[in-house]
């Protein structure tokens, strides 16, 4: 089963019209709450998937960068295995010694660029882990957001089952804690 906060909106939005029919000014109000929030759960809903996108596409970025800086990395030690090798080579002389000590400064210089390019990789691996994190957070607060909202909505059809006034009123205020939770994920 999927879970489609669209798909869900619509079908609440039908049963409070079929509810409506009943011409009850009580069950009429029961049933726009119902779509309010039906609307409001997948506005969240929606929020809530795009988030859990970002955090996956992030975190997955991050490893990719990770890799880079590794790679970067193992470049780097192999580049030093050969200074010390042409700089050992330089040393014991002979017709090539000149030659030898060129590459093995040469190295040095490469070391330096590929040093720096591993230090980018690493610093971007940590600019989108913080993104997935970031992304992360906002998705818990609007998965609790839309839960209260879709609770709302399961009290609303209690309200009208029950024809109480107390469980519309609940419904509302679970609407509004879901909504204002939701908003809090994006200020925290």
């Amino acid at each position: 089963m999927t879970h489609d906060p669209a798909l869900e909106a619509h079908e609440h939005a039908e049963h409070a019209e079929h509810a409506a029919h009943e011409h009850d000014p009580f069950i009429n109000r029961v049933s726009i709450t119902i779509a309010i929030l039906a609307v409001l759960a997948a506005a969240v809903g929606s929020l809530e998937t795009i988030e859990a996108g970002g955090a996956i596409t992030s975190s997955s970025e991050a490893v990719l960068s990770q890799d880079k800086a590794t790679d970067a990395w193992d470049e780097y030690q192999a580049d030093s295995l050969k200074k010390h090798i042409y700089g050992i080579a330089a040393d014991a002389g002979g017709p090539k010694a000149g030659k030898y000590a060129d590459t093995a400064t040469e190295q040095v210089a490469k070391q330096a660029e590929v040093k720096k390019t591993a230090l980018e990789n690493e610093a971007e691996r940590d600019k989108l882990l913080g993104a997935s994190r970031a992304h992360e957070h906002h998705h818990h607060w609007l998965t609790a957001g839309a839960t209260l909202l879709e609770i709302g909505i399961a009290i609303c059809t209690v309200a009208i089952i029950t024809r109480r006034r107390a469980f519309w009123l609940g419904s509302i205020g679970l609407g509004a804690v879901g909504l204002a939770v939701a908003a809090l994920g994006f200020a925290l």
